[in-house]
């Protein structure tokens, strides 16, 4: 678990001359957008003391309560008409050293998934023409997932992965401190799972991905990947009438309600009756739920098995209010990648959990379990 506090800022009076320089790349920058939380952290907001320089910004859209143009206009930032003029960053006296996406949030399409069809892809694509075009591989972060179809996943990473491009990706979620802690020793001898989550089945199931993720690859012998996934909506009681019949383990999910303080004292199924529920199977045996509410909780918690029967549960401690402090976390670790260079995690993490959340919005869409054998994806978290 990282630590508060831990990624290195210089001091405010030294970072302009010895900053790394950085192009920012989002959709949309409005309040309390990820742009407004991370950018603006990285341009001083929240009482925050960043360690890069937003030398350049693109925004895809300007909606009506757009806060980029003031934001650059207060800090004498170029707001650029192209990402690859963002990386040149001519204005600014030549290439950036880091380049930092955020495509989430803004008007774009929705697919017959349900997937909101963000330009991650087209973000990336533009930014590795720019970097090639002078020949540079600076660390590049894409806040959240890679893109909404695994297929457009697989072409980021393995474009970066042949330049030897950095990269760091990902949710905010799997940062935060774990409430109550405990020894990560533990996670070594995880054999099963069981996240609990809330909000939207693609944008926050992800986060729910991600959390899983984080706990998962850290068991013996390093990750396998993914056999197979299932997304069972929950209409109609579904996923408690698996639970019935020993799908998913109901003592997991009540361990881990047991983390969230404040819960009404009633069974999960008589507060919230249609939760969605992914069921996940590793290659290796291990298996993985989430149980998706959609009013009883707000934040993220989770109950893990280990091979002793040895139960462990705690809750993700993510803000619920402004300034949302799990994003600082983030912030610190984007800029931490930045500087050195060094992600906190493998970027096969990142292209994994994208296969899991876009096999799952596919499983939904199918109505059926599907096998994934393209997310057999092996990698070892003690890496990168």
């Amino acid at each position: 678990m990282v630590e508060k506090n831990a990624a290195y800022r210089e001091p405010e009076t030294e970072r302009s001359a010895k900053a790394k320089r950085v192009a920012v790349i989002v959709t949309e920058y409005r309040f309390n957008s990820h742009a407004d939380v991370i950018l603006g952290r990285l341009l001083g907001d929240f009482q925050y003391r960043p360690s890069v320089e937003v030398v350049s910004i693109f925004t895809d859209q300007v909606p009506a309560n757009d806060m980029s143009r003031e934001a650059a206009a207060r800090h004498g930032i170029t707001i650029s008409p192209t990402i690859g003029d963002a990386i040149r960053a001519a204005h600014a006296g030549g290439p950036v050293d880091g380049v930092i996406i955020i495509g989430e949030h803004g008007d774009y399409p929705t697919n017959e998934k349900g997937q909101i069809e963000y330009p991650r892809r087209r973000f990336l694509a533009e930014t590795i023409s720019a970097l090639d075009e002078l020949g540079l591989a600076v660390p590049i972060f894409s806040d959240k997932h890679l893109a909404h179809g695994f297929d457009d996943a697989l072409w980021m990473y393995e474009q970066m992965k042949i330049r030897g491009i950095p990269f760091m990706g990902g949710s905010s979620i799997p940062h935060c401190d774990h409430v109550p802690a405990f020894d990560p020793r533990h996670l070594t001898s995880l054999r099963d799972v069981l996240v609990i989550s809330s909000g939207g089945l693609e944008s926050y199931g992800f986060h729910a991905m991600e959390v899983l993720q984080s706990l998962a690859e850290r068991r013996d012998g390093g990750e396998t990947g993914i056999r197979s996934v299932q997304l069972i909506d929950g209409a109609g009681g579904e996923a408690w009438a698996v639970m019935d019949r020993g799908v998913w383990p109901e003592d997991l999910l009540l361990h881990a309600m047991a983390a969230f303080p404040g819960l009404p004292a009633a069974h999960p199924r008589v507060l919230e009756p249609d939760p969605a529920l992914f069921v996940l199977e590793y290659a290796d045996g291990t298996k993985g739920f989430i149980l998706q509410f959609k009013r009883l909780v707000e934040q993220w918690g989770f109950a893990f098995r280990c091979k002793d029967g040895k139960v462990i549960a705690a809750r993700c401690d993510s803000d619920l209010e402004r300034p949302f402090a799990h994003f600082e976390r983030l912030t610190r670790l984007i800029e931490a990648f930045i500087i050195t260079g060094k992600p906190p995690f493998p970027m096969e993490r990142t292209l994994l959990t994208t296969g899991m959340i876009c096999a799952a919005m596919d499983s939904l869409f199918h109505g059926q379990k599907l096998d994934t054998p393209a997310l057999q994806i092996r990698y070892d978290c003690t890496e990168g």
